[in-house]
């Protein structure tokens, strides 16, 4: 499945050519516009491509897992003559990272991973996807009231905000995303997929952890040393799950340094 992507750079000249490209993958509910101000830094001086997974943004939708969406990754970056590829994922798009990394190494530079482990995951996503399912459109429907339809059952406004990007306002409104084929496929999205004895991905990567999350836990350092044995682990203190959106600039700076080094 060939992916929607939005490019953006190098804005400046004098970009070696030789860089990879930079490929950022949004989490669960999210889209690649979620993260076009760390795209547009990262484009004064490389190729990025910010990336709808399958289900969500502009891209097609189907029955999701991870070998699957690592898949579609190397379909639609090879179609944009963008491999091997740095890539940067937060929680499913790091999953969906990890996965094509440890499948397909050749593919990947090196890779970003976002407060997810390898591991099995669940905090309550498969409940809100049901919960949305249920939810009734109007015949016409505004921000306004889209924002208080979802608070029946997102008292969160951030989470509101998340989702709010998912709905189709005007007439005949609805859910732009796959969210019947995400529901159906939430406990594939919670999982995490077999790889076989000896995979391993060498190449550099930096996990980052929210503080307050509760993703990454110590029971997972171990996995995480004999797939990645080439991975930093930094915590950026004061955040949650959402590490990116609740700390810009201290992100944008690890992501920086990373990217550049």
């Amino acid at each position: 499945m060939k992916l929607n992507v939005v490019e953006r750079g190098p804005e400046r000249t004098g970009t070696p050519s030789s860089a990879p490209p930079v490929v950022l993958l949004h989490g669960l509910f999210g889209r690649a516009r979620n993260l076009g101000y760390f795209q547009r830094r990262l484009a004064r001086d490389r190729r990025t491509l910010a990336v709808d997974l399958r289900n969500h943004g502009d891209s097609p939708h189907g029955q999701m897992d991870y070998t699957t969406m690592a898949f579609d990754l190397t379909e639609t970056l090879a179609a944009h003559d963008a491999l091997p590829a740095t890539l940067v994922g937060h929680s499913m798009g790091g999953k969906a990272a990890m996965t094509l990394a440890l499948t397909k190494p050749d593919a990947v530079h090196s890779l970003l991973v976002a407060d997810i482990p390898p591991a099995r995951t669940g905090h309550g996503s498969f409940g809100l996807g049901e919960e949305m399912l249920k939810i009734s459109f109007p015949s016409y429907l505004n921000r306004t009231d889209a924002d208080a339809l979802l608070a029946e059952k997102i008292p969160s406004a951030d989470v509101r905000n998340l989702m709010l990007q998912n709905i189709r306002l005007g007439d005949n409104p609805g859910w732009i995303i796959g969210l019947s084929d995400i529901v159906a496929s939430m406990t594939n999205i919670e999982g995490w997929p077999y790889i076989p004895e000896g995979h391993s991905f060498y190449g550099p990567t930096l996990f980052l952890a929210g503080g307050n999350s509760p993703y990454i836990q110590p029971e997972h350092h171990r996995v995480m040393r004999r797939l990645f044995p080439n991975h930093r682990f930094e915590v950026i203190e004061e955040a949650g799950h959402w590490l990116h959106a609740e700390h810009p600039e201290r992100f944008a700076q690890l992501l920086e340094a990373f990217v550049a080094g």
